[in-house]
């Protein structure tokens, strides 16, 4: 009853082009009223429309493949939080307001990824956490520099000393919220959470909650002179950070994470190109598709006894029919082969990314992301498909659950029509930009090009010594995101642990511990016993006597025993 209801909010606004925005007033405490507001705009109403009937499905999905889990209603509520937290991003312009989703979507995501609750979710829950918790802080600067101007929200620009200030927060944020490099190790992590929880966060909630900040600050963000280079060379980096690392994993779900990492690359791509309503466009089209990837993912390993290793699943042609063909489509979404969802918004901000006078460097970096997409992808379909089974002959694969099989079905309609719906019926965003014959195809070549170098390098039937065997630096490279997750993990430890030792030898076990109190006592002790015994003895004043006593003095300052000689 609800996403009816939305639908058709949205598809009112989009036919007047109206935005609304409403004032309710909470509380008057004398002068000074608390009032709460709420933007209505016909892609806020569409964005949550899009979240409500993804999370739909994603629950339906639940109820199957966590059937056997005790604590299903603690999940489902959980999961309920986490939508309500992006409700909460998408309607309320108001910076206090916009901090309970923002912070909510970061803690209700820590609450679900240590939802197994062993060491491993734990540490995947903090590196999400801490992460999340730098774009919060962020977020709390901003509307302390807000407080200066008088009001909390990012409506009216304005050309003061802290406008650059507020800019460059507010990418930061946005850019810890959807993984952007160098905070992009966060998001492989977080698929220690449940397979459900990995399709809603991937497709239309937390990873993308950054870019619809960045797209609904946009008229602001944009009268900063380099705020659009920057996101174009930092999203050129992360497309070709996520591709490079897709290619060389083996987990089912962290391979679908890094194509998410990826796509968040080109919204970005579009923000940089001064293209708003098309990264939103791209943002709708890629939440369809990325879900659909992920509970037919979470189909095969539930199917595989949990197992996700990309190794040990194959021959599943004849056993999941109705599951490989879901992912077929989706996986020709994702490279943006016509005409199928993601074609209509990708191939437009490639195309877009030639017709402006930018460097050449970004459209070939642009591109071989485009080609690596497709590479990746087809690895990832002909593993499932043609690799041989490894599962026990008795075990038995099926895809019969209508609970699964539902959700797939209605999802895999909007990854095939979602685009060229939203292109001809609602939105027509942008007229195609006028391009030589050769670079209007060449999105096109590129993607075809990904998908032939794949097919040879999955099919072909060779006994070689893979290279990346005999290079292991390089496949450490490229598996840890260009050593992102080191470094944003135990490289980061290694300082304070290091200076937490130091500080503990030399001041509390050391000059500390000796210059006062017991210490002092002590060694002013040891020092009396030492002159006692000295004049007790005056026969011992050999040079081995006033050595023994010149180090006995010297404890006082070097936190060593007396050294007896």
């Amino acid at each position: 009853m609800v996403l009816p209801t939305v639908m058709l909010a949205a598809m009112t606004l989009m036919m007047l082009n109206k935005t609304l925005l409403l004032e309710l007033e909470l509380l008057s405490p004398g002068a000074s009223p608390m009032k709460l507001l709420i933007i209505l705009n016909p892609w806020g109403v569409l964005f949550a429309s899009t979240v409500i009937f993804i999370s739909a499905n994603v629950l339906k999905f639940s109820s199957s493949y966590m059937v056997s889990d005790p604590f299903l209603n603690r999940f489902i509520i959980l999961v309920l939080l986490f939508v309500l937290s992006m409700i909460f991003l998408i309607f309320i312009p108001h910076m206090i307001a916009l901090l309970l989703g923002w912070d909510g979507l970061g803690l209700i995501s820590f609450c679900l990824v240590i939802y197994y609750q062993n060491p491993k979710s734990l540490a995947a829950g903090m590196i999400t956490a801490l992460t999340n918790r730098v774009g919060d802080v962020l977020i709390l600067i901003v509307i302390a520099l807000l407080l200066n101007q008088g009001h909390w929200t990012i409506i009216n620009t304005w050309t003061d000393h802290t406008a650059q200030l507020v800019t460059l927060f507010l990418l930061l944020a946005a850019m810890t919220k959807s993984a952007q490099v160098p905070f992009s190790s966060w998001l492989p992590a977080a698929m220690a959470a449940p397979t459900p929880v990995s399709a809603l966060v991937h497709s239309s909630t937390l990873v993308t909650a950054g870019i619809f900040l960045l797209i609904r600050f946009y008229p602001f963000l944009s009268t900063t002179p380099w705020f659009c280079p920057l996101s174009l060379m930092l999203a050129s980096l992360t497309m070709l950070m996520a591709g490079i690392s897709a290619t060389a994993e083996t987990d089912l779900k962290k391979i679908i994470a890094l194509s998410t990492l990826s796509q968040l690359g080109v919204m970005m791509t579009s923000l940089g190109l001064g293209l708003q309503t098309l990264a939103l466009f791209h943002l709708l089209t890629h939440a369809m598709f990325k879900a659909l990837l992920f509970l037919t993912a979470g189909n095969i390993i539930h199917l595989h006894l949990h197992n996700q290793d990309l190794r040990t699943t194959g021959n599943l042609v004849n056993q999941m029919p109705l599951t490989l063909a879901c992912m077929l489509a989706a996986n020709i979404a994702l490279t943006g082969l016509p005409f199928l969802s993601g074609f209509y918004s990708k191939d437009m901000i490639l195309e877009y990314s030639m017709h402006w006078p930018f460097s050449a460097s970004i459209i070939f970096i642009a591109m071989t992301a485009t080609a690596i997409t497709s590479l990746y992808s087809v690895r990832y379909m002909a593993s499932v498909t043609w690799s041989p089974s490894h599962q026990t002959p008795m075990h038995q694969i099926h895809d019969k659950d209508s609970n699964m099989s539902t959700p797939m079905i209605l999802l895999t309609t909007g990854a095939i029509a979602g685009g060229a719906v939203l292109n001809w019926a609602l939105l027509s965003p942008h007229l195609h930009p006028s391009l030589p014959e050769n670079l209007k195809a060449l999105p096109l070549l590129m993607t075809v090009s990904g998908l032939f170098l794949a097919w040879t390098m999955n099919t072909s039937h060779t006994t070689a010594v893979s290279p990346a065997v005999e290079a292991p630096t390089l496949h450490w490279h490229t598996a840890t995101m260009w050593f992102l997750t080191p470094l944003s993990t135990q490289a980061t430890l290694s300082l304070p642990y290091w200076a937490a030792k130091t500080l503990t030898t030399t001041m509390d076990q050391g000059w500390w511990e000796k210059a006062t109190g017991k210490g002092t006592f002590a060694t002013l002790q040891t020092l009396t016993h030492s002159l006692t015994a000295l004049e007790a003895h005056p026969s011992d004043s050999s040079s081995s006597g006033r050595i023994n006593l010149i180090f006995t003095c010297l404890n006082i300052f070097t936190m060593t025993s007396p050294t007896t000689f």
